[in-house]
């Protein structure tokens, strides 16, 4: 996971430190093209990574930012990602972009007396849930964006190194199923979850 300064054109708009989520398309031009007929906002030209790669950045149809790149190699750190959470203000409408387009498959909704109702995904392929869409349009000071969870073997450990970095740390809470999570700011703003 590559760690980059954040465009100027994206500082002069506002933007914030933030982890950008990519998806693997064939065809990242055409796959572009098609988001932007769902309701997508392209945030610049498409470009091309220093191996060939090529790569688009949007803005989806519910005001998250997400990249496209063509295929590549993963590493090990492709693998710490162990959920995907979508704060978004069209639910529908991304729920329809992201199953039409990349295949995903929506399972559960459900409801949380505070958040709002969880639409839970999985991959193209898997019986296995990724991830939840919830809709923030009620939730005061909340913004649209994806939230990735990480899994750490010592959650308290992790939390205090948050904290000795002077990052923002919000929890833990219990999960139902006994796992513990933590919504956390690194030093530079940048939205992540830590799960133990």
């Amino acid at each position: 996971m590559p760690i980059v300064p954040l465009h100027e054109q994206a500082l002069a708009r506002g933007a914030r430190s933030h982890w950008l989520g990519q998806i693997e398309v064939d065809d990242v031009e055409a796959t572009s093209d098609a988001f932007v007929m769902h309701g997508a906002e392209p945030l610049g030209p498409i470009g091309t990574f220093p191996d060939g790669r090529r790569f688009a950045v949007l803005r989806d149809p519910g005001g998250a930012i997400v990249g496209l790149t063509s295929p590549g190699s993963h590493d090990e750190s492709s693998r710490v990602v162990v959920w995907h959470h979508m704060n978004t203000n069209d639910r529908a409408r991304v729920e329809r972009a992201y199953t039409t387009l990349f295949g995903w498959r929506l399972t559960r909704l459900v409801a949380h007396p505070e958040h709002g109702e969880f639409r839970h995904f999985a991959w193209p392929g898997s019986d296995v849930e990724a991830g939840t869409m919830v809709d923030i349009r009620s939730q005061a000071g909340r913004h649209a964006h994806w939230l990735f969870h990480m899994h750490v073997d010592d959650l308290d450990r992790a939390l205090a190194t948050v904290h000795a970095e002077r990052g923002i740390v919000l929890g833990p809470f219990a999960l139902p199923d006994g796992e513990r999570l933590a919504v956390c700011d690194d030093p530079q703003g940048a939205a992540f979850a830590l799960r133990g």
